[in-house]
């Protein structure tokens, strides 16, 4: 990615100059399957005499012209057009000849195989709008945006600001002028054009104003679209924010529009937000997804406010954003909607991803030092997300709730439409708590690393508590000790369940708590620390909890504390401490009977994983075998059409291990077999047909007729991952040479390719690529987009391998190549700290 990064001091150095006051983008759509006509003015302020650059990537540029003085063209140079002799007033129009994407970033264009229609949407965060047009591209130097957009005329243009009525011109052609959009960032400006349909509403917001509302998708999944209950999540959203923010919705309408190929779940653009479409349901999904889907829209409407109304000024407080989103959309989810245990959910999704990634090597403080574009692209990660959603849980913890809702109103009105960092936000919750909050800060924003929390519990000889203590650890790299707010929940059996019969809440800090107030009780059969989940902390039960959680996990009443349960058995797993094959048969004996979906899925996600890499390898196989047999016993004995049952039958075709596993999936792909109240959809066929593609028990035309029958965008990536998984050596090097030695392949086909070509199942083929894999990373990097690049670097990394010559090779590369960019090389020692965590618990499991 040579000339295409912008570094925090250049950005600083530029907002010293320039002020920008407004653009007017004129684009015209209808000059081709490669190229749009871009045609950007813009109106800014600056240090007369001073001289800076603005950015474009484009295939050419036409025009220059600044302040009436033509500029020779040539100089546009890789991303940028240097600009001198600047006046206090300017005015700046670049006319260029841009490239549609089919990877996600920029203007993505996309052809639907069902009807050959075409599709067009923007993703500009963090640096794509320079694809689409001049601009100073960077959070900090806002504008209004007017866009003029000219396409088709059968087509629907979407942007940030109300659609207007289009002119009709010659040709079959329109023209849309937009009104000017309130003064925002560049990246979350949006243009999504193509003949969508579209459904409307409205809403009322606090203070009177009537808001539309639109939803929009394809026309070959709109028969899918829900859109009913899109508006009404969005409703309760809107309701609940505006409430507890005191501010109210700060644009003039809120479209929604799903659209395909989308590399993230969505995204935040100012009242035209973009989400995948895995989010329109053509086939049955689990809970998880369904509430996913209710927490990301209203993450997105979260971002109305903070990120888009009040927007960080540089990508270190990226973080600031993401994890209110998260934080704020938990919340709501969870007491403005009908998934009242988001909470739960986001104990075993986010804070499983949190407490991942902040144990590998390339961990880093919630506000991390962001010092170029490269950085933060790979920042988008579990720190910035679920660490920090989980930090501000405990920050509302430790200041109150309403007291930290009152602080973020405050925060909002003092700064609207203005650029923060994180001290403004902090002044505000200062102000509104009390409590000084600048040593929590430093050590939990400005530090890395996680604590491990352990019980200390002594008794008498009748069972009652002499003494109880909260001990805290940190790792040496990352030794600080932080101040908790959490609580402390004493679990009994009673009546064949296990209960909680006592809580207390308190602040923990230093190495060790004493907790007074528990001494005198009876010891339970379970004690849990952490309860209710308010800290961020790893937890480890004392011995008899220990014992109780093993043989009665499935007992535990409260889901939220299930979860910490399930959390704390695999954090012992992942940290060697507990070998994998007995979180292989706690998995078995209690995941039949959890209730909660997104529990379901991450835990049976790290099932797989601990069979296919943390197992010691002689036992591997077996392990395989029991895992996808266990897995098989479940679907038969779930309830009929139930959650649970899709779940198990989905993991099961993705563990299948042997050929009689094999059979089962073909007997179920074609009815042959059946579950009663499983329906083989659309999607769940295509998962078993993976599956057999996997097992080598169809071959490459039994794919092709599969995707002759399904010819859709979907249809596509699933056979893609099939063809890749075929065990057999020809169809490795076919994917491989398909990803790597050829660059057309959209970004969603990209990404389900390598998932195919990884598949445990054919791992013994994966090790002639393996240095294929280490000579392919430099060019990647240099010739790709970042976001395919990251496709390639992490989805070809060999990792089911798990073994010492990969370990080997990962560290060799990196030793050899200490002066690769910075981002490349935190990418692989990511993938090098998962093979080695992974030969550490093999090392662990192999003792027992």
């Amino acid at each position: 990615m040579p000339g295409e990064n912008l570094t925090r001091v250049e950005a600083h150095e530029r907002r010293a100059i320039v002020d920008t006051q407004s653009y007017d983008i004129a684009l015209d759509l209808t000059v081709g399957a490669e190229v749009f006509r871009s045609r950007t003015v813009i109106r800014f302020a600056a240090t007369e005499g001073a001289a800076t650059f603005v950015d474009l990537i484009a295939r050419d540029v036409r025009e220059i012209t600044l302040n009436g003085r033509a500029i020779d063209p040539a100089a546009f140079d890789d991303s940028r057009i240097a600009l001198d002799g600047l006046a206090a007033q300017n005015e700046l129009i670049v006319d260029a000849n841009c490239l549609y994407t089919n990877t996600g970033e920029g203007l993505h264009r996309f052809v639907d195989p069902v009807d050959g229609e075409v599709y067009l949407y923007s993703q500009f965060e963090v640096p794509d709008s320079r694809r689409v047009f001049a601009v100073f591209e960077q959070p900090d130097l806002k504008a209004e945006f007017r866009f003029t957009v000219t396409a088709p005329a059968e087509w629907k243009v979407v942007s940030n600001s109300p659609t207007p009525e289009p002119v009709v011109g010659d040709g079959g052609t329109a023209t849309w002028a937009f009104e000017p959009t309130p003064r925002i960032s560049s990246y979350i400006t949006a243009l999504v054009a193509g003949p969508y349909e579209q459904v409307f509403s409205e809403l009322t917001s606090a203070d009177g104003r009537i808001i539309p509302l639109g939803v929009y998708a394809r026309k070959s999944l709109w028969q899918y679209l829900d859109a009913d209950y899109v508006f009404e999540k969005t409703r309760q959203g809107f309701a609940y924010f505006e409430e507890k923010f005191g501010v109210p919705y700060p644009f003039a309408k809120y479209d929604q529009l799903f659209v395909p190929e989308f590399n993230a779940g969505a995204m935040e653009n100012a009242g035209a937000v973009t989400f995948t479409e895995t989010y329109v349901f053509r086939s049955k999904v689990t809970d998880a997804v369904k509430e996913r889907r209710v927490v990301t829209i209203l993450h997105e409407l979260a971002h109305m406010w903070f990120g888009d109304l009040v927007t960080m000024k540089w990508w270190n407080d990226l973080w600031l954003n993401e994890s209110f989103a998260e934080w704020a959309s938990t919340i709501a989810t969870a007491e403005a909607t009908e998934w009242t245990e988001a909470w739960t959910t986001f104990n075993a999704m986010e804070k499983t991803w949190a407490y991942r990634q902040d144990q590998l090597p390339s961990t880093h403080p919630v506000v991390a030092t962001i010092d170029d574009l490269e950085d933060v692209q790979v920042n988008f990660d579990g720190i910035t997300y679920a660490k920090g959603g989980s930090v501000l849980k405990q920050l509302a913890a430790w200041v109150g709730v309403e007291a930290f809702f009152a602080g973020v109103s405050a925060y909002f009105r003092k700064h609207a439409w203005g650029n923060t960092e994180l001290s403004d936000l902090l002044t505000e919750l200062e102000a509104t708590s009390g409590r000084e909050l600048a040593t929590w800060s430093k050590k939990w924003l400005e530090t890395a690393g996680v604590n491990t929390l352990e019980p200390e519990i002594a008794t008498d000889a009748d069972g009652t508590i002499t003494r109880f203590a909260i001990v805290q650890t940190a790792p040496a790299d990352y030794p600080t000790i932080r101040p908790h707010r959490l609580g402390v929940g004493f679990y009994s059996l009673q009546d064949g369940a296990l209960v909680r019969t006592h809580h207390v809440e308190l602040d923990v800090d230093g190495d060790l708590t004493e907790v007074p107030e528990l001494k005198g009780r009876r010891q339970p059969d379970l004690v849990l620390l952490n309860d209710d989940d308010l800290a961020y902390a790893k937890i480890r039960l004392d011995e008899r909890s220990l014992r109780t959680a093993v043989e009665h996990l499935a007992k535990i009443s409260d889901p939220l504390a299930r979860s910490l349960v399930w959390g704390a058995a695999w954090d012992q797993t992942r940290d060697a401490e507990a070998s994998a094959t007995d979180y292989i048969d706690l998995v078995l004996r209690n995941i039949g009977t959890e209730t909660e979906s997104t529990t379901v899925r991450t835990t049976l996600a790290q099932l797989q994983l601990a069979a296919n890499s943390y197992v010691a390898p002689e036992t591997r196989a077996s392990a395989r075998t029991r895992v996808a047999q266990g897995l098989w016993t479940l679907a038969e004995q779930a309830e009929a059409g139930s959650d649970s049952q899709l779940q198990f039958v989905t993991a099961f075709a993705s563990a299948a291990a042997t050929p009689e596993h094999a059979a089962t999936v073909r007997a179920l792909r074609t009815g042959e077999a059946t579950l009663p109240g499983l329906e083989i959809d659309a999607d769940l066929s295509w998962a078993l047909l993976v599956s057999l593609a996997a097992s080598g028990a169809v071959d490459a035309p039994e794919i092709d007729t599969a995707l002759a029958g399904d010819n859709t965008a979907k249809g596509g990536e699933f056979a893609a991952q099939a063809r890749a998984a075929l065990p057999t050596a020809e169809a490795k090097r076919s994917a491989w040479a398909s990803l790597v030695e050829r660059d057309d392949l959209p970004n969603t086909v990209v990404r389900s390719a390598a998932v195919g070509f990884t598949h445990p199942a054919g791992v013994d083929l994966l090790e002639p690529f393996v240095a294929e894999y280490f000579r392919m990373l430099l060019p990647i990097w240099e010739s790709r987009s970042y976001q395919i690049a990251q496709y390639l670097i992490v989805g070809l990394y060999p990792a089911a391998l798990a073994n010492v010559a990969l370990r080997d090779a990962t560290r060799a590369w990196l030793v050899e190549h200490a002066d690769a960019p910075a981002a490349l090389r935190r990418l692989v020692a990511e993938n090098l700290a998962g093979t080695e965590r992974a030969l550490s618990v093999q090392e662990r499991d192999a003792q027992d």
